[in-house]
């Protein structure tokens, strides 16, 4: 009796139109939760999140560096911050002797939230890749860094 031919995997065209599809799945995931965000009190969209982050780890920053820090314009940092604090997670502070600049910082709440938010991301990553190594996890990182570089030249 033959024995079984083992069957050929994926080819690197089909494995990368592959990773291709799940980097639009991860776009679109991320819309939904801007959606939810936007109709859900209490919900953090990912840029919320990310500048929630961004002021736990740096303290408070003047908007235009909080805008460097989370990969957004000021603008779009303005409204951002306007929502945050509107939810009673950040405040605008003057700096002493300074009346042009302005200060976001993160109120109790907005700690208590971002730690919050912290908290449930790693329980659910460690749950649901509990099943793959530091050198798995390592190479989805450079992965996504890579999928960021190739986003910003498109």
């Amino acid at each position: 009796m033959p024995e079984p031919q083992p069957t050929p995997g994926p080819t690197r065209d089909q494995a990368l139109d592959q990773l291709a599809r799940a980097a639009y799945s991860l776009s679109a995931a991320d819309s939904r939760l801007r959606g939810r965000a936007t109709r859900t009190p209490g919900a953090l969209s990912l840029t919320h999140a990310r500048a929630l982050r961004v002021l736990a780890e740096a303290g408070p920053l003047p908007i235009g560096q909080l805008a460097a820090a989370t990969e957004t314009t000021g603008a779009a940092t303005t409204q951002l911050v306007n929502g945050l604090a509107a939810a009673g997670y950040v405040s605008r502070e003057r700096p002493a002797g300074d009346k042009r600049s302005v200060l976001v910082a993160l109120t109790d709440a907005g700690r208590r939230r971002h730690d919050e938010r912290q908290a449930a991301l790693t329980q659910a990553l460690d749950a649901a890749l509990a099943h793959r190594d530091v050198r798995a996890l390592d190479v989805a990182t450079d992965v996504l860094r890579q999928l960021v570089a190739i986003y910003d030249e498109l």
